[in-house]
C-alpha cells in the first residue's frame, strides 16, 4: 500500500461543523461517541465486511439504487458497467479514483466523512478496487487541511487490497469537475480539459476509471454490511431513493450542521433542526443549485425527486438559507461574481459570458439593472460551455429572479432594499484566497482612453460613457498578468491593481 500525498503545501484547516442525524445514524453512526473512528472503533461501530465480485458490486448497487453524491446524481451500477465494458473491449487495468475534494465553499459533509469516519470511505474503495481488480485506487483531498491527516492516518491503520494514495487538489470550486481532476491526477493544471471525455474510457494515464464521490462509496459499504433489504427499509425506496443522505446546512442556520436524515425527510424538520430563523428563501443543491422560497421549502422532502417536485435541487446535498437581516440580491450578486472569478477561463461563456452575467446581476444589486439583462446574459452561456459551470452559474442566477421578485422591485425604486450584505452565504474573501489583488481606478486621473479595455477585455469594459467598468472581485490568479499590462499601458496612470488591505 502506498499512502503518498503530493500537491500544494496544506493550508490551516477550517472548523468541521457539528454533525447531528434524523432517525437511524448509518454513515454518522459512532460519531456521537467518538471525535474519530479509528480501524478498531470503526470496525466496532460497522462490523465486519468481506469483498464483493463483479457481479455482486453490480446487483447490490442496482438494488440499492445507489446513485452519486457528488451533485450529478447518475447511477452507480451503470458507472461500474461503463468501466466493466471498457476494460473487456481494450484489455486495460482500471484505476479507482474517490472525489473527496470538496471545492464548494458550503460543502462540509464528505470533509465530515474525511475526519471523522475515513475507514467508510476506504472500505467502499476498496470494494470497487477488488470487484473491478484495479490497478491503483487515487483518493482527492482539497488543499485546505481538512481530512487529509486522517485519510493518511486511516491508510497507515490497515491494509488496502491494491496501492493507494492520496493527492492534493487546489481547493477551487471547479477543481473536483470529474475532467478537472482526472487532468489533475495525471499532472496537467486542475482545470476541465475543454473536451467532454468519460472517465470510463480515457482516465487516469488513459485507461478506463471508476470515478465516483466519497459519500457514495461509504455508502456502498454500509450497503455492502447490513444488505440491499436493511439498507432500502429506510428512506424513500418506493420512488427509487432508499437510504440515507448526507446535508452540509449553513447559511442563516443558527446551528450549523452535516444532517444525515433518511430520503423522503420533510426539509422543514431538517432546518428546524439546525435553528433557521424565518427568512424568504432556501438555496438546495449549492451554488449551481434553485432558489425555493420558503413556503415552498417547507413543503419540500429531501430527495431529488422530491427537491425537483417544487423547483429545487438536491445537488450534493447543500442547503442554505438567508434569513430577513440580510439583502439577498446582494448575496447573489456575491455568489455569481465568486462564481465567474473560479471559471477556468478556457471557452467563451466562461472567459466573457460570466463576467457579463455577474455585471448584470450586479447592476439589479445597484437598482440600476435589468432582469431581462440578466436572462439574456443566463442564455448566452447555457450549453455551450467546456464544463457544467456556465450552465449551474446561469441557473443559480435565474432562479434568484423569480424567488426575489419583490426584493428586486425594492432595489429598482429606491435603489437597495434598506438591509446590509451580511455574507451570509459563503463566499471566500480576498484574505481567504491569499490575498487575490483588485482592480481600482483614480477617478481624478481617468480619461476615458479605453485602452485597458483593450488590452483586457476579459477584465474590463467600458460604460456608456467610454469609462472603464470590471466587477469588485479580486483579479483570477489567471489574469493577473493580462491585469498588470492594463495597468502598465494605462496612459494616464489612473488603473492600478493592489492587494485588499489587511
Amino acid at each position: 500500500m502506498s499512502s503518498r500525498s503530493r500537491g500544494s503545501t496544506a493550508t490551516a484547516a477550517p472548523q468541521v461543523p457539528t454533525v447531528l442525524s434524523i432517525g437511524p445514524a448509518r454513515l454518522t453512526a459512532g460519531l456521537d461517541r467518538a471525535e474519530r473512528l479509528d480501524l478498531r472503533a470503526h470496525q466496532q461501530v460497522h462490523g465486519p465486511i468481506g469483498p464483493l465480485s463483479m457481479r455482486g458490486l453490480l446487483e447490490l448497487a442496482e438494488d440499492i439504487q445507489l446513485t452519486g453524491r457528488g451533485g450529478a446524481g447518475f447511477p452507480f451500477h451503470k458507472k461500474v458497467k461503463a468501466v466493466v465494458d471498457v476494460v473487456e473491449r481494450r484489455m486495460l487495468a482500471p484505476f479507482v479514483v474517490v472525489n473527496a475534494t470538496e471545492g464548494e465553499p458550503a460543502a462540509w459533509k464528505d470533509k465530515v466523512l474525511l475526519t471523522r469516519a475515513p475507514h467508510l470511505i476506504l472500505d467502499g474503495a476498496a470494494l470497487v478496487a477488488w470487484a473491478l481488480r484495479a490497478v491503483e485506487i487515487v483518493l482527492c483531498v482539497a488543499d485546505d487541511g481538512v481530512g487529509e491527516r486522517s485519510l493518511l492516518n486511516a491508510l497507515a491503520e490497515r491494509d488496502m487490497p491494491v496501492p493507494s494514495r492520496v493527492v492534493r487538489v487546489p481547493h477551487r470550486f471547479i477543481s473536483g469537475e470529474g475532467g478537472a481532476l482526472v487532468q489533475g491526477i495525471n499532472g496537467f493544471p486542475h482545470i476541465p480539459p475543454g473536451i467532454k471525455r468519460r472517465a470510463a474510457e480515457a482516465g487516469v494515464e488513459g485507461q478506463p476509471t471508476l470515478l465516483s464521490n466519497a459519500e457514495t462509496f461509504a455508502q456502498l459499504a454500509i450497503a455492502a454490511r447490513i444488505g440491499p433489504r436493511r439498507y432500502c427499509e429506510v428512506g424513500d425506496a418506493e420512488n427509487k431513493e432508499p437510504g440515507t443522505v448526507l446535508l452540509s446546512v449553513t447559511g442563516s442556520a443558527r446551528h450549523p450542521a452535516v444532517v444525515e436524515c433518511p430520503t423522503g425527510t420533510p426539509l422543514e424538520e431538517v432546518l428546524d433542526l439546525c435553528a433557521v430563523p424565518a427568512g424568504p428563501a432556501v438555496l438546495t443543491g449549492g451554488f449551481h443549485g434553485r432558489w425555493l422560497d420558503m413556503a415552498l421549502a417547507s413543503r419540500a422532502a429531501v430527495s431529488r425527486r422530491g427537491f425537483k417536485a417544487v423547483g429545487g435541487a438536491l445537488g450534493a446535498g447543500i442547503i442554505l438559507p438567508i434569513g430577513p437581516e440580510t439583502c439577498p440580491v446582494g448575496e447573489v450578486a456575491r455568489v455569481v461574481r465568486y462564481l465567474a472569478a473560479e471559471s477556468a477561463g478556457q471557452c467563451g461563456p466562461c472567459r466573457l459570458g460570466l463576467p457579463d452575467l455577474a455585471r448584470a446581476v450586479d447592476g439589479l444589486a445597484s437598482g440600476a439593472g435589468d432582469p431581462a439583462v440578466v436572462r439574456a446574459a443566463a442564455a448566452a452561456v447555457k450549453g455551450r460551455g467546456a464544463c457544467s459551470h456556465p450552465d449551474g452559474t446561469a441557473g443559480f442566477a435565474t432562479s434568484a429572479l423569480e424567488v426575489f421578485a419583490d426584493d428586486l422591485a425594492r432595489h429598482a425604486r429606491a435603489g437597495d432594499c434598506g438591509r446590509p450584505v451580511a455574507g451570509v452565504l459563503p463566499v471566500p474573501t480576498a484574505r481567504d484566497e491569499g490575498g487575490s489583488r483588485r482592480l481600482h481606478v483614480d477617478w481624478s486621473r481617468c480619461d476615458g482612453h479605453g485602452l485597458c479595455a483593450d488590452v483586457a477585455p476579459d477584465l474590463i469594459r467600458l460604460d456608456g460613457n467610454g469609462y472603464p467598468a470590471f466587477m469588485d472581485a479580486p483579479v483570477p490568479v489567471r489574469l493577473e498578468p493580462v491585469a498588470a499590462q492594463a495597468v502598465a499601458m494605462c496612459p494616464a496612470l489612473a488603473l492600478r491593481m493592489a492587494a485588499p488591505k489587511r
